[in-house]
C-alpha cells in the first residue's frame, strides 16, 4: 500500500514536470504496442450548505471537503493469434487536503473521503484492481474489475475517485454503427471506499442483499442525426430496469439546427422483491435549438409509478434529463420542467471556455401508495402528499487547448435547491482541477 502511494505521486509529479514523454503517435497492436499508461490528477473541493443545519452531525449547518485525486490506468495491447489477450490495471490514490474541524462527517458526508470511527475523514486512501481481458474478432471480454457503460448500469466517477464493479463484461462491434454490451458484476466499490462490497447498494432504498447485477442491450446510430439505445438489467431479487432512449438533430441553415431526445425507464420488482412491490414507468423528452454559439433546451419528466425510480448508488446508471447535480426529479407521480442554456465561448475567440446553467422546477410528488421501503411520511405519521422543489445549476469550465498544459480543466459548479418537506434545502460549490496525462 506504502509502495503504491510513493509511486504514484513520485511518477505524477514526473510526468508534470516532464509531459513531454508522453507519446501522441498511434500505437500498433500487440500486448505491449497496443499499452497505454494515462495518469489523471483530480482536486476536488465541496462545500454544502444545509440551509436550515439538516443532516451536520456537528450543528454548523454545512459540510466540507478538500482533497486531492491519482489515478493512474494501464492497458495493455492484445497478444496475436485468433484469440487475443491481456490486461487492464488501476492504482488510484486519494489524499485529505483539508476537512478542519468539525466539518465534516457521517451527518453532512458528501462522499468525497472515508470515514473513520469517530466520524472523521480519513487522511488518505487508496484503490488496486484489475482485470483479464480476450478479444475474439470484434467482441472484447473483461473479467475483475470493470467499469461499466450503459444507461442501466454505469460507473460513477462525480467525485475524487471513480466508483468501480467486479464481474464479466462483454462489448461487441461486428455490426457498423451497432454496439453491444452485457455484462454481470457481483460487487462494487463506492467512491469513497477502498476496497469492494459484496452486497450492492441503491440511492434511495440504501444496502440491498442482492448477490449480482445483470445488463444486455446495445446503441445503434443510424444516421449522423439519429441514434437509439435500448436495455435491460436486472439487480436479483430486488428489480428488473428496462431502458429505451433515442436522440436526433436535424440542421437547419450552417448556423441553426434542432435537437431532441427521449427516454424512458421501466423499473418492476424481481424475485424476492427485497425493496417491495413496485411497477414504475418514468421518461422524459426534450427538444431544443442550437444557433451559433448558444443551446437552448426545455424538457419535461414524469413519474407514473408510486415509488421513488431508485438506481446503484453515486453510479451514473439514470440518462433521465433531470437527473442534475442533486436532485432526480423521481419521486412517485412527480412531474417537472426544465430550461437549460448553454455557451460555447470558442465562437468569440476563447475556445475550451464553456458555459451551462439550468433551472428544473417539480411539482406533485406523492407518497400516498409508496410501498414500505420508499415510504416517506410527514412529523404525524402520515404519507407525504403535494411535495415540490426546484433546482438551479451554473457551471463554467475552462479546457486548455495547447502547450504543456493541453487538456488541463478547470470546472465550477454551483447548485441550489428548495423543496418542502420531502427534500433538505442546500446550497453547494464544486471546484474541479483536472489534469490528464498520457505516459505511454
Amino acid at each position: 500500500m506504502s509502495q503504491t502511494k510513493l509511486f504514484l505521486a513520485v511518477l505524477s509529479a514526473f510526468i508534470g514536470a516532464n509531459p513531454l514523454i508522453a507519446s501522441s503517435e498511434e500505437k500498433e497492436q500487440g500486448f505491449i504496442e497496443g499499452s497505454s499508461v494515462n495518469i489523471l490528477n483530480r482536486n476536488f473541493y465541496m462545500n454544502r450548505d444545509f440551509r436550515e443545519g439538516q443532516s451536520s452531525s456537528t450543528g454548523n449547518g454545512y459540510t466540507e471537503a478538500w482533497a486531492h485525486g491519482i489515478i493512474l490506468d494501464f492497458e495493455s495491447g492484445f497478444t496475436e493469434g485468433t484469440v487475443g489477450v491481456g490486461i487492464d490495471a488501476f492504482a488510484m490514490l486519494g489524499i485529505k487536503l483539508d476537512t478542519g474541524d468539525g466539518r465534516y462527517g457521517p451527518g453532512g458526508t458528501v462522499n468525497l473521503l472515508p470515514v473513520n470511527s469517530d466520524g472523521e475523514a480519513e487522511d488518505e486512501y487508496s484503490k488496486l484492481g484489475g482485470a483479464v481481458k480476450a478479444r475474439l474478432f470484434d467482441t472484447v471480454i473483461k473479467a475483475g474489475d470493470v467499469f461499466p457503460t450503459t444507461p442501466v448500469v454505469y460507473y460513477g466517477d462525480s467525485r475524487l475517485l471513480p466508483e468501480s464493479f467486479r464481474g464479466v463484461t462483454a462489448v461487441n462491434n461486428s455490426i457498423d454503427g451497432l454496439v453491444l454490451q452485457g455484462g454481470r458484476v457481483h460487487a462494487m466499490s463506492q467512491p469513497q471506499q477502498s476496497g469492494m462490497n459484496e452486497d450492492f447498494a441503491t440511492f434511495y432504498a440504501g444496502g440491498v442483499d442482492s448477490p449480482w447485477a445483470a445488463y444486455f442491450g446495445g446503441d445503434y446510430t443510424m444516421s449522423d442525426n439519429l441514434s437509439v439505445s435500448v436495455y435491460t438489467s436486472r439487480l436479483k431479487d430486488a428489480w428488473n430496469q428496462h431502458y429505451a432512449g433515442l436522440t436526433w438533430a436535424h440542421s437547419l441553415s450552417e448556423s441553426m439546427a434542432l435537437f431532441g431526445g427521449f427516454t424512458y425507464y421501466k423499473a418492476v420488482d424481481e424475485g424476492k422483491k427485497l425493496l417491495g412491490e413496485f411497477n414504475n414507468d418514468i421518461y422524459s423528452g426534450k427538444v431544443g435549438v442550437k444557433f451559433g454559439a448558444h443551446s437552448l433546451a426545455f424538457s419535461h419528466q414524469r413519474n407514473y409509478g408510486d415509488d421513488d425510480f431508485d438506481y446503484l448508488r453515486q453510479s451514473d446508471s439514470i440518462f433521465l434529463d433531470h437527473s442534475l447535480q442533486y436532485s432526480d426529479f423521481n419521486s412517485p407521480k412527480e412531474r417537472s420542467w426544465m430550461l437549460r442554456y448553454d455557451l460555447n465561448m470558442a465562437a468569440y475567440g476563447i475556445p475550451g471556455l464553456s458555459f451551462m446553467t439550468r433551472y428544473a422546477l417539480g411539482t406533485d410528488a406523492d407518497y400516498s401508495d409508496a410501498n414500505s421501503v420508499y415510504m416517506r411520511r410527514d412529523e404525524n405519521g402520515n404519507p407525504l402528499t403535494d411535495q415540490k422543489r426546484w433546482e438551479r445549476n451554473i457551471e463554467a469550465q475552462y479546457v486548455v487547448q495547447s502547450g504543456s498544459l493541453r487538456d488541463m480543466s478547470f470546472r465550477v459548479r454551483q447548485m441550489t435547491t428548495r423543496a418542502t418537506d420531502f427534500e433538505s434545502d442546500l446550497d453547494e460549490v464544486r471546484l474541479i482541477i483536472e489534469y490528464p496525462l498520457q505516459v505511454l
